[in-house]
């Protein structure tokens, strides 16, 4: 990584390596802002993007242990615009040009789906078809739209399979994101500082980067894909009323890695409990049944469970472990969990062209460096 920003492929980024209970390594490389002259520090700040997504699901998993949410309930329980949801599938129209023809959805929506990937909600960036374009319409509106406002739009889009049959990377976090203001009664913001960071002390991960830190927002430099411009990303002086709990937060490594460290002694951190044990053992199985389609899940050997990527088994395509969770995020941040051998590894970078390398090259570096 070092050897990389000095070369210009990447822009800097911090690397966290915890096994046995014991920081490794905490170490930070580049330049937060190679345009400004800033060097990447322990404490930069980054866009999470979706490793926003397993901080929104254990807050609705505590709301589910306080009865407050229901696993197993319809997501027209909180939100009844989603009582009655229609089922896309792409047609020749008479002009010969795709279309969307629309059946009425046999299957109800629920809060496990949102969890899980599986409510038929889609990004749309993921692949193209007439579906997912009224996706990538709607998202135009996205950070001026409320919470409410948003879900409402989502409400009249069709989905791209029955709740519950296939795995599909989409705004399922984002609607649950606006099901966790309803049943909490509050803005997902203090609800999800109040169910998690303030408990874990999470005191530098946001949705709104105060202004006397946002000169610690570490940037991207200019990319091939992008033009040779720095990707747009997220503004943290922007005032956004859309709160995405399916990416929307921003954060510090050390910060992350308390929300690890209590995953991995299951729920618990110094003494204060966030989650029960049997229920961290629900959200880390792998949630996706036999006759779930898969569809573009990650590396081989992984399912999915209330929020993370599942290793299911030894023969996976990546270095690791049976039950190792993992997640990432747009621009560059990656982490991963290994109950087995009792290891956390989160690594922070605004790149979001070398994304996807990265996380091989990082567990193989760490696996390799691994002698017991």
């Amino acid at each position: 990584m070092a050897a990389d920003a000095e070369a210009g492929r990447i822009p800097g980024a911090v690397l966290a390596v915890e096994r046995d209970g014991q920081l490794v390594t905490l170490r930070a490389v580049g330049w937060q802002d190679r345009a400004a002259g800033t060097k990447m520090t322990e404490d930069s700040l980054f866009r999470l993007y979706s490793m926003t997504k397993p901080i929104v699901s254990v807050a609705a998993m505590r709301l589910i242990e306080d009865g407050r949410l229901l696993l197993a309930a319809p997501v027209s329980a909180y939100l009844p615009d989603f009582a009655r949801l229609e089922v896309g599938r792409e047609v020749a129209g008479a002009d010969g040009k795709p279309t969307v023809e629309t059946t009425p959805a046999t299957h109800k929506m629920t809060v496990r789906d949102l969890l899980r990937h599986t409510s038929g909600l889609t990004y749309g960036v993921f692949g193209k078809s007439a579906i997912k374009s009224r996706y990538l319409a709607a998202g135009t509106h996205l950070w001026t739209d409320t919470n409410e406002q948003y879900a409402a739009r989502l409400a009249k889009l069709p989905l791209v399979a029955e709740p519950g049959t296939l795995w599909e990377y989409g705004r399922s976090t984002d609607l649950l994101g606006r099901v966790l203001e309803v049943a909490a009664g509050k803005p997902l913001d203090e609800v999800v500082a109040g169910l998690v960071l303030k408990p874990l002390g999470m005191t530098e991960t946001f949705f709104h980067v105060p202004e006397a830190l946002r000169s610690r927002v570490a940037a991207a430099d200019p990319e091939a894909a992008f033009g040779n411009k720095p990707p747009e990303l997220l503004d943290p002086a922007r005032p956004d009323t859309f709160l995405s709990g399916g990416g929307g937060m921003y954060g510090s490594t050390r910060d992350y890695l308390r929300f690890l460290r209590m995953i991995l002694n299951g729920g618990e951190l110094e003494g204060t409990r966030i989650l029960s044990p049997a229920s961290v053992r629900l959200m880390t199985a792998d949630h996706l049944t036999p006759e779930i389609d898969t569809g573009g899940l990650g590396p081989l050997g992984y399912g999915f469970g209330l929020g993370f990527a599942v290793r299911r088994g030894e023969d996976g395509a990546w270095p690791g472990s049976t039950g190792d969770l993992y997640w990432g995020g747009y621009a560059g941040t990656y982490f991963w969990i290994d109950p087995r051998e009792k290891l956390l590894v989160v690594y922070m970078m605004q790149s979001v062209s070398q994304r996807e390398p990265y996380r091989l090259i990082v567990r193989q570096g760490v696996y390799g460096a691994m002698t017991r």
